[in-house]
C-alpha cells in the first residue's frame, strides 16, 4: 500500500513532547484518511528521547525512528530522515510542538493538488525574543535577495517536499536553512509559501544560538557561490583576478607616466619607489595572479572530479 504523507521530525533532546506529538498527527492523519509514517531521527540526544521513540513504535506501526550515535546536527538529521521517506509527499517539522499537525492537510493538498515541488511554511506571527526574529528577518531578506526565492522564512522547520525534491538534493554541513536554494539547483522551481501558525514552546529550552548567525551567513554564501560557480571556478576567480591585475598595470604604467614627464620637464621629481601608488599597484598584481591562479586550479580539480558531467535527468525518450 502506498504511503500519503511521510512526516520527518528531527529532534534533540525532546523526550516530554514526543508523545504528545505523535497523538496529534495520528488524530489529523485519521481524519483526513491519509496513509502515513512518522520517521523520528533522534540527533544524539541524552534524554529518554530514543527510550519514547521505542515506545511509540511498538504502540503505533506508523511510527519509526533512527538514532545517530552522537550530534550530528538538523541537516544530518533530515537527510537520514529523506533516504527513509517513502510518502508520496514528505512533512518536515520539529519535534517541540511550536509546529501545528493540522498544517499537513492544507500542506499536502497544495502539492498534490497545486502541482507545487515544495511549500515553505511562514510563521508571520512568532512567539520568540526579538534576538531571534531580527536577525532572522535579515538572513531571510538576504538569502531571497540572493537566491531570487520570494520567501519571508527559509529557516522555517514546517516545510512540504514532493518525493521527487527531497531524494534529488543533498542537506549536508548546516544547509538545511536552505532546502528551498537546493531545490531550486535541483530544477524544482515551482517553489510556494504558506502562512501556518506558530506556537509558544510547552517543553523543554530552545536549542537556539548565537553561534547561528555567524554559520547561517557563511552557509549563504557558501552555497551561493556554490550554486553560481561550483562547476566554473574560473568565471569568477578568473573574472576578478584579471580585473585586479589590468588595474594594477594601468596604476603601474600611470606612476611611471608621471615619472617619465617629470624627468623629460627637467623638473626634480620623487623616486617611483617613495610613490604609495607604485606599491598599491604591485599588490593589485600579486592579488591579481594569485586569484587567476586559483581560478586555474579550481578549474582542474572541477575537470578532475567524478561527478564532472553528472546531471540530473528527469525525462529521456529513445527510439530503437
Amino acid at each position: 500500500m502506498s504511503i500519503n504523507v511521510s512526516v520527518v521530525i528531527p529532534l534533540y533532546n525532546e523526550d516530554e513532547s514526543l508523545r504528545e506529538l505523535d497523538q496529534w498527527i495520528k488524530k489529523v492523519m485519521t481524519e483526513n484518511q491519509f496513509t502515513y509514517e512518522v520517521i523520528y531521527v533522534n540527533d544524539g540526544s541524552n534524554d529518554k528521547s530514543w527510550q519514547v521513540i521505542e515506545a511509540l513504535s511498538e504502540e503505533n506501526n506508523a511510527a519509526k525512528g533512527i538514532c545517530f550515535s552522537r550530534n550530528y546536527g538538523k541537516s544530518a538529521a533530515l537527510f537520514a530522515g529523506f533516504e527513509m521517506a517513502e510518502g508520496d509527499v514528505v512533512i518536515t517539522m520539529d519535534a517541540d510542538l511550536q509546529d501545528s499537525p493540522e498544517e499537513i492537510p492544507e500542506l499536502h493538498s497544495m502539492i498534490v493538488n497545486d502541482r507545487y515541488d515544495l511549500i515553505s511554511g511562514w510563521k508571520k506571527k512568532r512567539y520568540d525574543p526579538i534576538s531571534k526574529t531580527l536577525p532572522s528577518k535579515l538572513f531571510n531578506g538576504v538569502a531571497s535577495w540572493l537566491s531570487g526565492i520570494k520567501l519571508h522564512d527559509f529557516n522555517c522547520g514546517l516545510k512540504a517536499y514532493r518525493k521527487e525534491v527531497v531524494k534529488s538534493i543533498e542537506v549536508y554541513g548546516e544547509m538545511h536553512r536552505y532546502i528551498p536554494i537546493l531545490a531550486k539547483e535541483a530544477g524544482f522551481v515551482n517553489i510556494g509559501e504558506k502562512v501556518v501558525r506558530h506556537q509558544a514552546r510547552k517543553y523543554g529550552v530552545t536549542k537556539f544560538g548565537l553561534n547561528r548567525f555567524i554559520n547561517g551567513f557563511l552557509d549563504l554564501l557558501s552555497i551561493h557561490f556554490m550554486t553560481k560557480f561550483g562547476k566554473k571556478p574560473m568565471h569568477f576567480f578568473g573574472a576578478l583576478g584579471s580585473l585586479m591585475f589590468f588595474v594594477g598595470v594601468l596604476s603601474a604604467l600611470w606612476v611611471g607616466g608621471v615619472k617619465l614627464w617629470y624627468v623629460f620637464q627637467g623638473v626634480q621629481a620623487e623616486r617611483v619607489t617613495e610613490s604609495p601608488y607604485f606599491y598599491l599597484s604591485l599588490v593589485s598584481m600579486v592579488l591579481g595572479t594569485q586569484l587567476f591562479l586559483t581560478g586555474f586550479i579550481g578549474e582542474l580539480v572541477s575537470r578532475s572530479s567524478s561527478e564532472r558531467n553528472v546531471y540530473k535527468i528527469s525525462k529521456v525518450i529513445k527510439h530503437r
